[in-house]
């Protein structure tokens, strides 16, 4: 397989550990998060801490939920149109393609292309967008 020099150096190529063998090129980052509050560290549907799913834990769970700083946040129809198009602005004018987004009542689903801008700061970006947007008609609490 020939491979051009400036693809050995793209992050965007996975290659296998043992052999250096090229796996593929990622394409996108399919993202997940729920809204605040509505699935909180301890929840018996299981949970995830540092890339590990646990199981449910009620202790923690009635700790969070009582740690809370607000209520859970479950978005209306017409907030989450209004969540959808914040972060629909904020990936473009990050030059970040969407391939698909979905805004639920408690979570979103965003699927976007590949980007030098780290996984964790487009989520940031996303997220603070949905809550501006939401707090500029009344609705305080995180996306």
């Amino acid at each position: 397989m020939n491979k051009n020099k400036d693809e050995s150096r793209d992050p965007r190529w996975n290659r296998g550990l043992s052999r250096g063998v090229v796996l593929g090129r990622t394409l996108g980052y399919m993202i997940t998060w729920t809204t605040y509050g509505t699935w909180l560290q301890g929840d018996e549907r299981g949970y995830v801490k540092k890339g590990e799913t646990l199981p449910g834990n009620r202790g923690l769970k009635d700790s969070n939920r009582q740690a809370q700083s607000q209520d859970a946040v479950w978005l209306s129809p017409d907030h989450q149109r209004i969540v959808r198009e914040a972060i629909v602005r904020e990936a473009a004018s990050q030059e970040q393609h969407i391939y698909a987004l979905s805004v639920q009542s408690n979570h979103v689903h965003l699927v976007v292309e590949y980007s030098d801008i780290p996984i964790g700061t487009t989520v940031a970006y996303c997220k603070k967008a949905g809550r501006l947007a939401l707090r500029a008609v009344n609705l305080t609490g995180k996306v």
